[in-house]
């Protein structure tokens, strides 16, 4: 099993439609930059059709480029549904297949062999141009249309649950919420568990959030004095939080391709201040070896041969990473806590490793596809990066099969914990909120 291109998911989805007419539907949201079709696939609640729910369910795919399990797993979910009506008694189910195909159709890794494989077809848009993202980064006159599409769509449906699936290249599989779910925490671990498929506790992204459970995050309220990610009030301007407009619930369910057993590492750090002091230093010192070539290679953006990379959307975020570097390297260094455990500096460790080598592996794209002399040296740095970080992490192949099966479970279990506990303001879920 390999990860779906968005024109394999839009086939497969029309293929699901054709075969179950009146219980499912493929519609057209939007429009992407690029001029492709953003696709909803609806499952029709029990006995109604696919736009006549009492309560919805919306799931996203494909935020961002170098993430594709997800349009795996909402075909999985898709089918799962209509084999096991449960989930559906008064709930539609709607999946967008890919929330950014023009960033997908750039990101050509879908069977990768190893990180470094992973890495030479990477893309991943700056923030601005990432459709969850945009919002917190754009004023409303400038949102990107896969921003517009997702949130007029989560305007039409009003879900009770939104769930955006992601992944992690290297470390472990771990939630966010945007309200906590209580229960939730159960079955992801068991879930995990039987899949062999790390927890990861001390998630880089969650830093200081609080958790229910083991890789259960829940995204501080505003006002709160928790740490976060470098900018957590930018997280909450969000398309995750729109669906709150409606008491509805988002979770961010992330899965790894490459598993790592230190992300699962509980026991106390002995020294988190002077490890992070050495990490921001290291990613310094590797960003720096970036930007050199960067600001050395003369890179002209013509529209590239046939078969090459456009060189714009690479550059643009080669530039937006490399400027995001010293705002975290600075936060490392000025908020590093007295006390950590070892899966919160290992996840440290990994996400500043994967910052350098991305700015590095969208670079060498570039200067791959133009012939450019600075190829070879800049080649054999990310090959370096990638033998080092998967090394260091013992890097050990997740199946595709495997990532999608996971992510399904915990999609299911967190709206089967949302049923159970109800609304935030009190209400149940059996009806759509007016």
């Amino acid at each position: 099993m390999r990860y779906p291109t968005p024109r394999e998911l839009g086939l497969a989805a029309r293929a699901l439609a054709d075969e179950h007419p009146g219980e499912v539907l493929l519609r057209r949201a939007g429009t992407s930059r690029a001029g492709q079709p953003l696709l909803v696939l609806s499952v029709a609640a029990t006995g109604g059709a696919p736009l006549g729910a009492d309560r919805n369910v919306l799931v996203v795919a494909g935020a961002h480029a170098n993430e594709p399990v997800g349009g795996a797993t909402v075909l999985s979910l898709a089918r799962r549904l209509l084999d096991d009506p449960a989930p559906r008694a008064g709930c539609g189910w709607h999946f967008l297949l890919c929330a950014d195909p023009d960033g997908a159709n750039l990101h050509r890794t879908p069977r990768p062999y190893s990180l470094l494989d992973y890495h030479r077809g990477f893309f991943r848009p700056p923030g601005p141009e990432q459709p969850e993202w945009a919002p917190s980064l754009l004023p409303p006159d400038r949102l990107p249309p896969e921003t517009l599409a997702l949130t007029a769509l989560i305007d039409e449906l009003r879900p009770v649950l939104q769930v955006s699936l992601h992944a992690t290249d290297l470390g472990g599989s771990w939630v966010q919420l945007t309200r906590d779910i209580p229960g939730l925490a159960e079955p992801f671990a068991k879930s995990a568990a039987e899949l062999r498929i790390p927890v990861e506790n001390g998630a880089s992204d969650a830093a200081g959030w609080p958790s229910p459970g083991p890789g259960i995050f829940v995204i501080p309220q505003p006002g709160s004095e928790a740490a976060g990610a470098f900018h957590p009030e930018d997280t909450r301007l969000s398309t995750w939080y729109h669906a709150h407009r409606y008491a509805g619930t988002t979770a961010i369910v992330e899965v790894p391709m490459w598993a790592s057993d230190l992300v699962d590492d509980p026991a106390p750090h002995p020294d988190p201040r002077g490890a992070l002091r050495m990490l921001a230093e290291r990613l310094t010192t590797d960003a720096a070896l970036v930007a050199a070539v960067r600001g050395g290679a003369r890179v002209p953006e013509d529209p590239p041969s046939y078969g090459a990379p456009a060189a714009a959307p690479l550059l643009r975020a080669v530039d937006w990473t490399l400027a995001l570097i010293p705002q975290v390297a600075a936060e490392w260094t000025a908020g590093a806590p007295a006390e950590a455990t070892a899966a919160y500096i290992a996840s440290i460790d990994a996400f500043g490793r994967r910052l350098s080598l991305r700015a590095a592996a969208m670079l060498l794209r570039v200067l791959r596809a133009q012939g450019h002399p600075a190829a070879p040296g800049l080649d054999r740095l990310v090959t370096g990066w990638c033998e080092d970080f998967a090394a260091r992490f013992g890097a050990r192949w997740v199946p595709v099969a495997t990532q999608v099966e996971h992510q399904a479970r915990t999609v299911l279990a967190a709206y089967d914990r949302l049923v159970a506990a109800g609304r935030p303001d009190g209400t149940t879920v059996s009806s759509r909120s007016s």
